[in-house]
């Protein structure tokens, strides 16, 4: 569900149950006092979690963006101008220098779980 590089995680966060992500979509949380958007890709049975803020136009709404693929690698298109970050490293894969802070997650017992490093 992310990179293939080494992370390591100091904690895993409790935070909403499974349920309360719509399939193919997503939800914003709060956690110490960040927006991170929670992704349900249900047709790939996959969970991801970005930061909200796009940062083409420093909006917090990728919560609400669009769910696909491109070329095998999960996206989420910023709902307002359409920049498209990859779900797994937090790229842009539009052709644009932005990049997204992105989480491990994992479902454990119906709830998503936030993975924070450092």
């Amino acid at each position: 569900m992310q990179t293939e590089e080494t992370i390591e995680i100091n904690e895993w966060v409790k935070t909403i149950p499974a349920s309360d992500i719509p399939a193919d979509g997503g939800v914003c949380i709060r956690h110490n006092g960040e927006q991170i958007a929670l992704f349900n890709f249900a047709r790939r049975g996959e969970y991801f979690a970005t930061q909200n803020l796009c940062p083409h136009k420093q909006q917090m709404v990728l919560s609400r963006g669009m769910l696909g693929d491109k070329a095998g690698t999960p996206k989420v298109a910023c709902p307002f101008h359409k920049k498209q970050f990859s779900l797994e490293t937090g790229a842009c894969i539009s052709g644009d220098d932005y990049h997204l802070k992105t989480y491990p997650v994992k479902v454990e017992n119906g709830f998503v779980y936030l993975g924070i490093t450092g």
